[in-house]
């Protein structure tokens, strides 16, 4: 794994550590991996968080993939499924674990704090922020919204925490965000929270002196859906500045139909049964209109109309999420006006993986600079 141009240097939070007894060697970590009823609004504000744990003091290094904070694999081998609890065998997997064969370094940590946007234990939000200094003025910051994956089954918001850092380095604000899952919650429990979290997020912007004008959604996997329903749904950009949605399965019926092909693979008959889930209901002759309503509803191109947030929309070429989950909407939006790009990274990474090529991620940080400034 390649550093990203100019993310290792000397300063804070960096060390140099000999590897093998003869070359010095650094990986930078690249990615992660990585919302009381129907339209509810955050009702507790930050002024009284719910408890979280406080990070610990910044040794410059990061544990390896597989230790008990990431919940991932050994550096010594490949993830056991691509990407995050979104992947293909999703359970045993975080959102966000990056394994790597040489020295983890980690960003300074930021300021970070967990907080109740809702009533439902779900309802939760990670804000991580690079404090000013006493008396110092400095001007709101932009912001990021990230939604995790994993089927709308599973999942957490946690396993962004590295990529938040390496966000609030670079000057951004960063709040990752869980959403009640199905089969317990139904759509569109799923996008109400996404949209809940995000109106918390502008409503107490100066808490983290973000600018409420300048936020972006970046959601991977089942993430990356909500991540572009919050772009279509309504007019997009009273929302949000844009989109990046990694491996996004943008029209659940598709991922439904792919999952009863002979060839389908395992994580893609998951995503079938998933999307049942999700619904509440079987799509099929006998399936009534409540149920094709919500089927609809689900397709994020049903939604696309003029004034919708751009977007970047990213899928593997090996990705059990194809290309095609991306195309179709992006086609919807250009026809609506809607600046798209859709990009296919050689391989077969899925959702937050696709970060851990180095040109993936500077591409990431370029399109949230250029839509954010």
């Amino acid at each position: 794994m390649m550093c990203a141009p100019g993310s290792i240097k000397k300063g804070p939070g960096v060390r140099k550590v000999l590897v093998s007894g003869a070359a010095f060697a650094a990986t930078c970590l690249s990615a992660v991996a990585v919302p009381a009823g129907a339209g509810a609004t955050p009702s507790p504000t930050p002024s009284a968080p719910v408890p979280t744990v406080s990070p610990s003091e910044d040794t410059g290094t990061i544990p390896p993939s597989g230790g008990p904070e990431t919940g991932g694999t050994s550096p010594s081998a490949p993830p056991t499924s691509p990407g995050n609890p979104g992947g293909p065998s999703g359970a045993g997997t975080t959102d966000g674990v990056v394994s790597a064969k040489a020295v983890m370094v980690t960003p300074r940590l930021p300021k970070s704090k967990t907080y109740a946007y809702g009533k439902a234990a779900r309802q939760r939000i990670d804000a991580y922020w690079q404090p000013a200094a006493p008396k110092a003025k400095v001007k709101p910051r932009p912001a990021v919204l990230v939604l995790h994956g994993g089927y709308w089954l599973e999942g957490d918001k946690s396993g962004w925490k590295y990529f938040a850092r390496r966000l609030t380095r670079q000057g951004y604000v960063v709040l990752a965000a869980n959403y009640r899952l199905a089969p317990a919650a139904k759509w569109p429990a799923q996008r109400n929270d996404a949209m809940a979290a995000l109106a918390f997020m502008k409503k107490h912007a100066k808490v983290w002196n973000l600018d409420p004008a300048r936020i972006a959604v970046v959601g991977s996997s089942s993430g990356g859906m909500l991540a572009t329903q919050i772009g279509t749904y309504g007019t997009g950009t009273r929302q949000v500045r844009g989109v990046i949605a990694l491996s996004p399965p943008n029209n659940p019926y598709l991922a439904f139909q792919d999952g009863l092909k002979l060839d389908a693979t395992p994580a893609q008959r998951k995503l079938r049964r998933a999307v049942v889930d999700l619904v509440r209901c079987t799509p099929g002759d006998a399936a009534g209109a409540a149920c094709w309503k919500r089927m609809e509803d689900t397709n994020s191109a049903s939604h696309a109309t003029p004034g919708d947030a751009p977007m970047l929309l990213m899928h593997a070429s090996g990705d059990f999420v194809p290309v095609t989950q991306s195309t179709g909407l992006a086609s919807a939006l250009r026809a609506a006006g809607v600046p798209a790009t859709v990009r296919v990274v050689p391989g077969e990474m899925h959702a937050s993986d696709l970060l851990n090529d180095e040109r993936t991620y500077s591409e990431v940080l370029t399109w949230l600079r250029t839509r954010l400034r």
